[in-house]
């Protein structure tokens, strides 16, 4: 297999895992708005946030592609493109897995705030600690970008 194919086939893994990851999340969250609407509509603009939070995983993978795309070129050698391709997929699967238990984590607060009760700030900040390891996915990301 030549070089960029492996490098480019690590940044499909990113922008697919992370976007499959977000849809996901997105959507466990917003299944929880649809119920939580029945019982409590007048919440919509906190439910709107919650169930936005694990989206931004989605971006993260594209945010890795345009770190990497400086080395995706020809003549690219070996190694630089299995860390291309090593940093992409731990990116891709950082993002699937982090968007996936923030969309819950959203879920579950959504369901609480439909059922009367004040735990939107407490679910915003419990929500943050996935997004932590998708954004130092992204570090990682960045720093393997600047060794290969």
């Amino acid at each position: 297999m030549e070089p960029i194919l492996l490098a480019y086939l690590g940044v499909a893994l990113a922008l697919a895992l992370s976007g499959i990851g977000s849809s996901y999340g997105v959507s466990i969250a917003g299944n929880a708005v649809v119920g939580a609407m029945k019982k409590n509509p007048d919440m919509f603009g906190n439910y709107l946030v919650l169930s936005a939070m694990a989206g931004t995983q989605g971006l993260y993978g594209f945010v890795g592609y345009f770190i990497f795309k400086p080395l995706i070129v020809t003549g690219i050698t070996s190694v630089q493109a299995a860390g291309v391709f090593g940093g992409s997929l731990a990116l891709g699967l950082v993002c699937l897995f982090s968007a996936i238990r923030q969309g819950q984590i959203c879920a579950n607060g959504i369901t609480a705030i439909g059922n009367g009760h004040n735990v939107f700030a407490n679910t915003l900040i419990l929500s943050v600690f996935p997004e932590l390891y998708a954004i130092l996915g992204v570090a990682a990301v960045f720093i393997i970008s600047t060794v290969v």
